[in-house]
C-alpha cells in the first residue's frame, strides 16, 4: 500500500497493489496501522447506478472519517473540507476510484463527502470511524456554485433528501 497526502489536511489517497492473474484479482483494501489516531468501528456498503450522485453528506457531531473504496465499477469521489478552521475551508477534491485503480480515500472527520456513479453497476464500501447518526446528518447541494466543483454531469439522479441539501452559505451560518 502507498499513501499520498494532499492539499487538504489529513485527506489521504492509497494506492493498492493488484495482484491479476487468469482467475481475477486479489488486493489488500486496508490496513487500520496505516491510520494510526483513528479507529474504524463501522462498516456499510453502497450500490448505485450509473449517474446516480450521492451526497455532499456529513455529520455535524458525532462526526466520521471514511475509508472509501470501489469494488466494482467506478466513481468520481468528492471530499470538501468543512472544517471551520481549517485553511482550506470550502475547498474541495476529487478523484476516480475504479475496482481497477486500486485507489481508496480517506477522508477525515469534518469533511462533506459524495460521488458520482460512472458504470452501470457500482459498489462502494466504507470504513467509517463513528456510527451513523440521523438526528447529526447534513448535506450540501452537490451543484453549490460557491464550491465550484466540476461534475461532468448536468442532471444526476438524485434522492429525495439530497434534492433538499444545504448551499453551501447556510451550511456557514448554522
Amino acid at each position: 500500500m502507498q499513501i499520498k497526502k494532499t492539499k487538504l489536511k489529513g485527506l489521504k489517497i492509497v494506492t493498492n497493489k493488484v495482484y491479476k492473474d487468469s482467475r481475477g484479482y486479489f488486493k489488500e483494501d486496508f490496513k487500520q496501522t496505516l491510520f494510526k489516531g483513528f479507529k474504524f468501528i463501522f462498516s456499510c456498503t453502497s450500490r448505485s447506478k450509473k449517474n446516480v450522485l450521492r451526497g455532499l453528506h456529513m455529520q455535524t457531531k458525532k462526526k466520521q472519517g471514511k475509508f472509501v473504496s470501489v469494488l466494482k465499477g467506478a466513481i468520481l469521489d468528492v471530499a470538501v473540507d468543512l472544517r471551520k478552521n481549517s485553511k482550506t475551508f470550502g475547498k474541495h477534491f476529487k478523484i476516480e476510484l475504479t475496482e481497477k485503480n486500486g485507489k481508496s480515500i480517506f477522508i477525515p472527520p469534518g469533511f462533506a463527502h459524495g460521488f458520482l456513479a460512472r458504470e452501470k453497476e457500482n459498489i462502494v464500501h466504507y470504513y467509517n470511524t463513528n456510527f451513523r447518526s440521523s438526528k447529526h446528518e447534513i448535506g450540501i447541494i452537490w451543484n453549490d456554485p460557491s464550491l465550484k466543483i466540476k461534475w461532468p454531469i448536468k442532471n444526476p439522479i438524485l434522492s429525495k433528501k439530497d434534492k433538499r441539501n444545504l448551499t453551501f452559505k447556510q451550511f456557514q451560518k448554522k
